[in-house]
């Protein structure tokens, strides 16, 4: 339950409220993190803040952050050489590696694309792995897209990338549409095909929606859910949804467990 300090010591700015920090650990680091885990980000003064972990090597955690709040408007305010504290990793994560053989579809909304990054980085290190790996990304405008200097060098590394956004700007000539649009383009083979999906919770469930008229069975559809966390190992029980303690049961969880709970407003 005690942070760790963690030294910034790379910030990249990714859109007008967004931001990426490598974290160095000025102690023993944490554990190891499976893709989908996150931890606790404790600005100092302020206030602590669950974000999804989306990436790092060799002790480094990489967090992509958006301003929304209080906290994490300090977390994306910290400069190279501020320090931050860190708990975790926690959570259930995204259950990779998939199947040999398998093809994979990441769906991304917005912010969304960072918790999936390291189920992507995983896909590319194991390309000989999977059959195709489908990167599909929406954002509202190309101003909100991450990672946008990345696109091509994931697609030269194999992954099928297709981008489009909700409303276009006078640059933009790529497609304008949802995000679920770009199933259209697509033949996906339902029984070999494992979806990973993250983004707003209305755009997961349309997007879980279009996968099984597919004919993708649900549990092959795995959803990154988000509630209020406090204590991230399942004590306080503010990220309680239905019978679920997200930062303990999820917060990746299959679409056969998620269906029935996101339809029900009391929770």
């Amino acid at each position: 339950m005690m942070p760790q300090p963690y030294r910034v010591t790379a910030r990249r700015e990714e859109t007008a409220d967004t931001v990426t920090l490598d974290l160095a650990p000025l102690a023993a680091p944490l554990p190891p993190y499976a893709p989908g885990q996150f931890t606790m980000v404790y600005a100092f003064g302020v206030g602590e803040v669950p974000i999804s972990i989306s990436g790092g090597e060799n002790g480094v955690i990489t967090h992509t952050v958006r301003s929304v709040g209080a906290v994490t408007r300090a977390v994306c305010a910290a400069r190279v050489g501020d320090t931050l504290g860190l708990r975790g990793p926690f959570g259930a994560g995204w259950g990779v590696p998939a199947p040999f053989g398998a093809d994979l579809v990441l769906v991304a909304g917005g912010i969304g694309l960072a918790p999936l990054r390291p189920v992507l980085d995983h896909a590319l290190r194991e390309r000989d792995r999977y059959r195709h790996v489908l990167l599909l990304i929406g954002a509202r405008t190309p101003g909100d897209l991450l990672y946008s200097s990345d696109h091509a060098a994931w697609a030269r590394a194999g992954a099928d990338v297709r981008v489009t956004v909700d409303r276009a700007d006078r640059s933009w000539t790529g497609r304008v549409g949802l995000v679920t649009a770009l199933f259209d383009e697509l033949w996906l083979d339902p029984g070999r095909t494992t979806a990973y999906v993250c983004g707003p919770e209305l755009m997961m469930r349309f997007t879980a929606d279009a996968l099984r008229a597919r004919g993708i069975p649900e549990p092959a559809i795995r959803v990154s859910l988000e509630r209020n966390m406090r204590c991230g190992v399942g004590w306080c029980g503010h990220c309680q949804l239905g019978p679920l303690l997200l930062c303990r049961d999820g917060p990746v969880v299959g679409y056969d467990h998620a269906a029935p709970l996101l339809t029900v407003k009391e929770l």
